[in-house]
């Protein structure tokens, strides 16, 4: 599919129901199961599982017939529209609960009928091989991010008025962020210079000594799941900065965990994303090697020998709270651990309200000096 023009292409989108009525149910990071707004019923996996409701080859098998009827459509109908500044390829859906039309662009795994509100699926994003081995599903819920988002003021005077208004908190959405994790074995030597310095006094003279020591250390470290973005959208430092994910949490991909969510797929391959893999185990191994060969007064790496060897790397998705938030003309990030709550945010500064401030906060220290020295003049 050509990155230059838009095409229009009708796919089914794939939702999850309530077993009970049917109504479109998504998944509630706070019970760690399935609930229905509707009827209030609530489902663990093993229970939608059982009514076919949480089954990526259960959807394949009963659509296999439409899908072979749809694909033939999707090259009569496919057709490319105007050229757009920004080269997006976009790609329509059919809601399968209402039939209305959703329109996500090429990456895009997971999205909403504005319609209707249901959980758009978009299968063919994640099947083959973009389809996830392994998830952790979102422990942490919307309240806990718009809190947090919130709190970025406290503080901070000089963030703007509008930074966490509510259109911004409106903005904010629980997106699944696809992830490579690789094994990743480590070997090698670091070699180091090491200085232990000794000082001593004799009448009136002091003395010291300095004995230079040459270290050694020579080892083999296995590293796992060590994490690396797989989304050119997304920024690798905020990502980075939201570490660490837990994996006592991980379990196998099943869609039915996207009902509620948007989710991406990867645009950045395993091969490509190793490079930021190996350059964090490398100085990870180097810090390590570093660290335990001993105490001194000084010391300095000479030489460091070592060597990556990958074992394995498994596609996972991983749960982000997320708001941009342009100001200014540049855009402010907001990102939060959907697991653990921890967060990070780039906080723009409001320049005439912190003008304001200094020109105030000068004004009344000009102002206190004149009435300290007027109060000196007349009682003295």
């Amino acid at each position: 599919m050509s990155t230059d023009t838009k095409k229009q292409i009708n796919e089914m989108a794939l939702d999850n129901k309530c077993p009970s009525c049917r109504a479109p149910i998504h998944f509630n990071p706070k019970l760690n199961k399935w609930k229905c707004v509707y009827c209030n019923s609530e489902f663990t996996l093993s229970e939608m599982q059982k009514h076919n409701n949480a089954s990526n080859e259960k959807y394949n098998e009963d659509n296999k017939d439409v899908s072979k009827e749809e694909n033939t459509n999707q090259k009569k109908e496919e057709k490319e529209l105007p050229k757009e500044k920004d080269n997006t390829v976009y790609i329509s859906h059919k809601c399968k609960n209402c039939g209305a039309e959703i329109i996500a662009d090429e990456l895009t795994s997971a999205t909403f009928c504005v319609y209707c509100g249901s959980t758009a699926i978009l299968q063919n994003k994640l099947s083959g091989e973009f389809k996830p081995e392994l998830i952790i599903p979102f422990k942490t819920e919307k309240e806990q991010a718009v809190q947090a988002f919130v709190n970025l003021k406290k503080g901070r005077p000089f963030v703007p008025k509008d930074f966490t208004s509510k259109e911004n908190i409106e903005k904010i959405k629980g997106v699944y962020i696809p992830f490579w994790l690789y094994d990743i074995w480590v070997s090698g030597t670091v070699n180091c210079d090491g200085k232990r310095i000794t000082s001593w006094s004799r009448g009136d003279t002091r003395y010291t000594k300095t004995d230079t020591y040459a270290i050694n250390r020579t080892g083999e470290m296995l590293f796992t799941r060590v994490p690396v973005d797989g989304s050119t959208r997304f920024n690798n430092d905020i990502m980075n900065s939201i570490e660490p994910f837990y994996y006592e949490d991980m379990t196998d991909y099943n869609h039915a965990y996207l009902s509620g969510f948007y989710a991406e797929k990867f645009d950045v391959s395993s091969e490509e994303a190793y490079d930021d893999a190996k350059k964090r185990t490398l100085n990870s191994g180097k810090d390590v090697m570093y660290a335990d060969s001993g105490h001194y007064n000084s010391k300095v790496i000479v030489q460091n020998t070592l060597q990556d060897r990958k074992e394995f790397s498994k596609y996972a998705l991983l749960p982000v709270w997320m708001v941009n938030v342009k100001y200014n003309d540049k855009m402010y990030i907001f990102a939060m651990n959907g697991q653990t709550g921890k967060f990070v945010g780039d906080i723009p500064l409001d320049k005439k309200k912190a003008w304001l401030w200094g020109i105030m906060i000068f004004a009344g220290l000009f102002l206190a000096v004149v009435l300290i020295s007027l109060l000196i003049y007349f009682m003295g």
